[in-house]
Order: structure tokens, then C-alpha cells, then sequence
């Protein structure tokens, strides 16, 4: 697919990927532009919003020739443009290793993104590519109160529905999330919000999506993500929501200091996806990793 938004100038070719999935009718789709270089904000947006994913990520080469090459590296969603987004980053890495070949062993890729920078590591070895993002140095505020209760509202939920093991907190590892835990399977697969006042909390808050959370197991939790400040009513799979809810749960005790977390996303959207989010002890960084397949066009 190739889309023409500036005027005499080459059509960039925009790339299709499902992230975190091996069905490409499955996961997070994504757009990616290889070359992004001429490309001012206004033909970003245009693109991304033509396309209707949740994010389209846009590169520009500073030394492709090196061990570890540097992309600049900027996200839009259909309305606007975010900090950073996890599955396009899975995507454009994955894109870039089936470009260039496998970067095992060189070092992979650094993304300057406008959340700071981004390594990704990309293993093509057997079946499909798998990449891996290492965060920016997350942190994890308190919520407040009345906030919690804005969303409570707006979601359709109840506080005594929520998971009182899992309090609600703010979590950032490149983008802000609310962080709200389901106490039950059925309460998270019930979603149909108000998308006007989650969206304008959102703004208030400087929020990307709202993570939402029932956990499953000591390390297993199925997640969704509202998005409506970037124009989505729902996320399929969420990179850079994982890296803070990974954040999130070594702030609160919820898992060791070392520790690889299954998030499943998608289930209840029919595009289903697996996140795997990896902490160790000493470093405060979040990874994330998953599959990433190209979508036919």
C-alpha cells in the first residue's frame, strides 16, 4: 500500500503488520513507514488516519550503516500523535529485520523516540520474527480518587467490582496508563463505555489507554486498552501499556524482582494476542516481546 500526501514528492510505502500475534488476523494491527524522511507531521497524521490503526510508526534512518542502527522514530494515531507505542515498535523492527536480515548478535535496533530511546532486539531464527523492546525508565504514580471515580463512571463499572489486590495507579514506561483491575473475567469482558467523557478525563490526565486488568494466575493476566484520545474505541494489543503494567506490578509487590508476565489482549475484540513482559532484578527497564507478521495487502 503507497499513499501520496505530499505534493511532488514519491509516495512513501506503507507497510501492514499484526503485532503480537503469527495470524495477521490476529493482534494489533500497525502501519510502518520505513522512510519517513520529507515527511512533515501534517502527511504523518493523514497516513495514519487513512490507514485506521491505532498507530503508524514513521522512521527516519540517522546511521543505518551502523552495529546499532538509530531510527528517529515517531507514532500517530488516527487524531493525533502519542510518545510511544509498543506494537509498532514490534512491528517496525520485525519490518526492518525481514528488510536488512536479522540483527542477532549486531546489536539489533535503537529507536530515538519522543519517549526517549528504545532498543529492540529482533530474533528471526525458526518460524515467526519475534521482537523485543526494552522500555525507558518507567515510574508509577498514585491516582487520584476522584480521577478513579471519573473513570469508574464513565467505564459503566462499580467500585466494588474492582480488585482490591490490585489498586488502581497511574503507570509509565514511555506513555501514561490508568491501571484498573477487573474482579472478574465477566467484568472485563463486559466493555461499553462512554467515549466522549473516558476521552476527556484521558486528555486532563495526559493518558494514552486505560489499562484494564483481571489476573488470572500469579503471572498470567488478560488486559484491554480504551483508546479514545488517539480515535479508537479499543486497543487489540498494547506494547507500551505491558511495559508500564510490568512497572506497575513490581511497584506493588504483585511479582519477584525477576519475573516474565503473560498478558493476553484481544480474546474479547476476536483479535486475539500475547504479550510477554520480562523484569530483572537491577534494572528498572520493562521488556516487552512478541511476533510480529506482515498483513497481505
Amino acid at each position: 500500500m503507497t499513499t501520496n500526501d505530499t505534493a511532488g514528492s514519491p509516495a512513501p510505502e506503507v507497510l501492514r503488520y499484526a503485532a503480537f500475534t503469527t495470524d495477521p488476523a490476529g493482534g494489533n494491527p500497525a502501519g510502518v513507514v520505513l522512510d519517513a524522511a520529507g515527511l512533515d507531521d501534517t502527511a504523518m497524521l493523514t497516513i495514519a488516519a487513512r490507514l485506521g490503526y491505532s498507530e503508524t510508526a514513521f522512521l527516519t534512518a540517522r546511521d543505518p550503516g551502523a552495529a546499532e542502527p538509530v531510527y528517529d522514530v515517531r507514532y500517530f494515531a488516527p487524531k493525533a500523535e502519542v510518545p510511544f507505542c509498543g506494537h509498532a515498535t514490534v512491528a517496525a523492527a520485525v519490518a526492518l529485520a525481514e528488510r536488512d536480515g536479522t540483527r542477532a548478535g549486531a546489536g539489533g535496533y535503537l529507536f530515538a523516540t519522543p519517549a526517549g530511546e528504545v532498543p529492540v532486539a529482533v530474533d528471526t531464527g525458526e518460524g515467526t520474527p519475534r521482537a523485543t523492546l526494552t522500555s525507558v525508565v518507567p515510574h508509577v504514580e498514585a491516582a487520584g480518587a476522584d480521577d478513579v471515580a471519573e473513570a469508574l463512571a464513565a467505564l459503566g463499572w462499580s467500585a466494588a467490582e474492582l480488585d482490591a489486590a490490585l489498586p488502581p495507579r497511574i503507570a509509565f514506561a514511555g506513555a501514561r496508563h490508568l491501571v484498573i483491575a477487573a474482579a472478574t473475567r465477566d467484568r472485563l469482558a463486559r466493555l461499553d463505555y462512554d467515549f466522549p467523557r473516558l476521552e476527556a478525563l484521558m486528555r486532563r490526565l495526559g493518558l494514552t489507554t486505560v489499562q484494564l486488568v483481571r489476573r488470572a494466575s500469579a503471572d498470567v493476566f488478560h488486559v484491554r486498552d480504551p483508546f479514545p484520545v488517539g480515535g479508537v474505541v479499543e486497543d487489540p494489543a498494547t506494547g507500551a501499556a505491558a511495559a508500564a503494567f510490568g512497572a506497575y506490578a513490581r511497584e506493588l509487590g504483585l511479582v519477584p524482582a525477576s519475573a516474565v508476565l503473560t498478558l493476553h489482549q484481544g480474546e474479547d475484540m476476536g483479535r486475539p494476542g500475547v504479550l510477554t513482559v520480562t523484569l530483572r532484578e537491577g534494572d528498572e527497564r520493562v521488556r516487552v516481546s512478541g511476533t510480529a507478521v506482515r498483513i497481505p495487502a
